[in-house]
């Protein structure tokens, strides 16, 4: 069982950035992977509050592609998962997504037949 606890802050300029409160002591040890290949220059830093560190992902350019990709986030010393943060780009993710809303769209007119329906049945 990991002593650490991870807490996404934020994505910016192709780094994630996370903040990781520890139990224990000693700098936490920390591993992401991204298809099972663990990503280079990760950083990890002290931050101000006590029993916290600021950690850093630089994302790979060779991870950037159409489709979902995703790295895990992991206690490197028990191999615990602690997260992850996902990637999604290309036509992939607009097909998707107008796949997702027509189906919804569909659902909603389904809906608002069966509470006409309704309305009518009980006035």
């Amino acid at each position: 069982m990991s002593t650490l606890t991870l807490t996404p802050t934020r994505m910016r300029q192709g780094i994630w950035e996370g903040m990781v409160k520890q139990s224990g002591s000693g700098v936490p040890q920390i591993r992401v992977t991204h298809l099972d290949i663990t990503v280079p220059d990760v950083e990890v830093k002290k931050a101000e509050t006590e029993g916290y560190w600021q950690v850093q992902v630089p994302v790979p350019a060779t991870a950037i592609s159409d489709g979902v990709q995703v790295f895990v986030i992991a206690d490197a010393t028990d191999d615990t998962t602690l997260g992850q943060f996902t990637l999604i780009a290309g036509e992939v993710l607009g097909e998707d997504l107008r796949a997702e809303v027509e189906l919804l769209r569909a659902e909603l007119d389904m809906l608002k037949r069966a509470f006409r329906r309704h309305c009518t049945e009980t006035s």
